[in-house]
């Protein structure tokens, strides 16, 4: 379990990143964190992951106070995907890539390929482990960066705006990886600004504006609130504007692909 109680953080001679937030995250949730450039949600991601420590509050994973725990031990707990998956690549092999952080904390190397070999299938990443990193294309560069977290088999998966440089096609196959993931017992939480595949996968959204928390709840709930999503700056799809016309529940992006999906299997 995660939990942020009274959580503020400013930047040195910056501004207040984030702003007296509360919450928790229950062991299995699949969880979305939206909001503007600015809002705070990759200042809130690396204060989850222990890689920024509060200036007031704390967070607490799994009973552990961020703040006196050393981010390599949270690592196996809590792994951080950046924004950039190449910002996390250096090595010279996929193998090495994989099996860095492994090696680094002891692992056997009996035990070290299989680790590798198996994080490299949840991500249905399919190259010889000899290949280079650098030569993959950037959709694959973030599925690698996933299998490095994955390798390390942590409880929490944290990943910084995953969708970015992807077409449709490769988020929607990126998200159906997570909701695997998610499947297998792992809280997810997805920085994003793309409504639309948190309203199809994830549970539940937390709306951050100017570092704070101004809506959290159930995805399909927030989602189809349009008068919400356009006092926020988001832009709602056109059924759920004319939902909200006719006074009907506006429907998410998720439950449109369903209705579809039913319609063209008739």
């Amino acid at each position: 379990m995660i939990r942020l109680e009274g959580v503020r953080f400013r930047y040195l001679r910056g501004p207040e990143a984030v702003r007296g937030v509360t919450l928790s995250v229950e062991d299995g949730e699949f969880v979305g964190v939206v909001g503007h450039s600015g809002a705070g949600k990759t200042t809130l991601a690396k204060l989850i992951a222990g890689l920024l420590k509060p200036s007031e509050g704390r967070v607490l994973v799994d009973g552990m106070d961020t703040r006196f725990v050393p981010a390599s031990a949270l690592a196996r707990k809590v792994g951080y995907v950046f924004q950039n998956p190449e910002a996390m690549l250096f090595s010279a092999t996929i193998l090495d890539e994989v099996a860095f952080a492994l090696r680094n904390f002891g692992f056997p190397p009996s035990e070290v390929e299989g680790r590798v070999r198996a994080a490299l299938e949840k991500v249905d990443l399919r190259k010889p482990l000899s290949a280079s990193p650098h030569a993959l294309s950037f959709g694959e560069k973030r599925r690698l960066a996933i299998a490095c977290i994955l390798a390390m088999d942590p409880s929490v998966v944290v990943l910084d705006e995953p969708t970015t440089g992807l077409d449709y096609a490769r988020c929607l196959s990126l998200f159906e990886t997570l909701r695997k993931l998610n499947e297998e017992g792992r809280t997810v939480i997805v920085i994003t600004h793309d409504t639309d595949l948190l309203a199809r996968f994830a549970e539940r959204v937390v709306v951050l504006e100017a570092g704070a928390v101004v809506r959290d709840g159930p995805s399909r709930e927030v989602l189809s609130d349009v008068e919400f999503l356009r006092e926020h700056g988001f832009t709602p799809t056109q059924l759920q504007v004319l939902a909200s016309r006719l006074g009907a529940p506006a429907p998410t992006p998720s439950a449109v692909a369903e209705t579809l999906a039913r319609a063209w299997a008739r």
